[in-house]
């Protein structure tokens, strides 16, 4: 059963029920004639998508949806309302895409696999594999790996990323998600879980992060964050794709809205903290790979 919630999300009530898409609609004109833009996503992802203190749905990739909402209004001249479908894993965002229940899913790893079955936006974050381990556990480097209970999701990147950093590690894949990890890193059923650097920074918030510390310095793979969406959607990707590069220029350019908002989560103060010249160069270089939006463009 598909759950579908009506949460605030940054003062938009989202709806329980939306109209079914035709077969052969496209995503922009099932906006278009519903007025309602559905999203699959989780509900505990710090700090990509989460239920704030407040009870809203909040995060940086729902900053992205958000911003996205207001462009397809513009564009479509309508009242576009999100819809939130929670959906817990990659595969099953994936699924949902497909069959046509939800019309984008965010925080993504971008695999060729998955690539296979959908559409990836341009990368908004970017991110990494690390391992978290208990506080002094000096796992930081390939031969201290030698031997060590390494959990990792079953069939994840980091399952491939840990293989080829030490072979010799003993990797527990038997999880379906990290939070399955953390807990079995918390009785002491394995050494360290590896995943994402900026997911698990996340989840050990809704723990107690001076029990933790995530190694190496250096992630030990280095990957895009995304937004999904179904085959053959181009205009949709467009829209997306052009919203995610301006909201990158503004903060680039130093708008002071796109700042703040981006160091929520990502500055000095944020939940998870980024060096700023790491956030500065990754927008700049993508904003290159496209085209520079003149300051003025809605």
């Amino acid at each position: 059963m598909i759950k579908k919630f009506a949460w605030s999300l940054v003062g938009v009530l989202l709806p329980l029920a939306v109209a079914l898409p035709g077969k052969a609609e496209t995503v922009l004109e099932k906006v278009a004639r519903t007025g309602y833009l559905t999203v699959g996503t989780r509900l505990d992802m710090i700090p990509y998508a989460y239920v704030n203190d407040k009870q809203e749905l909040s995060g940086y990739s729902i900053e992205v949806l958000n911003r996205l909402r207001t462009r397809l209004e513009s564009e479509l001249g309508k009242t576009i309302t999100l819809q939130i479908v929670e959906a817990k894993d990659p595969g099953a965002k994936i699924n949902l895409l497909k069959t046509g229940d939800i019309d984008i899913a965010c925080d993504t790893q971008f695999t060729w696999e998955r690539n296979k079955a959908v559409d990836f936006s341009t990368p908004y974050s970017i991110s990494g594999i690390r391992l978290l381990a208990k506080k002094g556990s000096n796992l930081s480097t390939p031969e201290s790996l030698i031997g060590k209970r390494i959990g990792v999701v079953k069939n994840s990147v980091a399952e491939s990323a840990v293989k080829l950093l030490q072979p010799k590690a003993d990797i527990v894949s038997n999880y379906t998600t990290a939070e399955e990890g953390i807990q079995a890193l918390k009785e002491g059923k394995i050494d360290a879980i590896a995943g994402d650097t900026i997911s698990l920074a996340g989840l050990t918030l809704l723990d107690n992060p001076a029990n933790y510390e995530l190694m190496p310095q250096d992630a030990v793979a280095t990957y895009g964050i995304a937004c999904m969406v179904p085959e053959n959607n181009s205009g949709f990707l467009d829209e997306l794709n052009y919203t995610i590069v301006k909201m990158m220029q503004e903060y680039v350019n130093n708008n002071p809205a796109t700042v703040a908002s981006i160091d929520q989560w990502f500055g000095a103060q944020g939940l998870v903290p980024l060096p700023p010249e790491l956030i500065r160069s990754f927008f700049e270089f993508t904003i290159i790979e496209h085209a520079q939006i003149p300051p003025d463009s809605k």
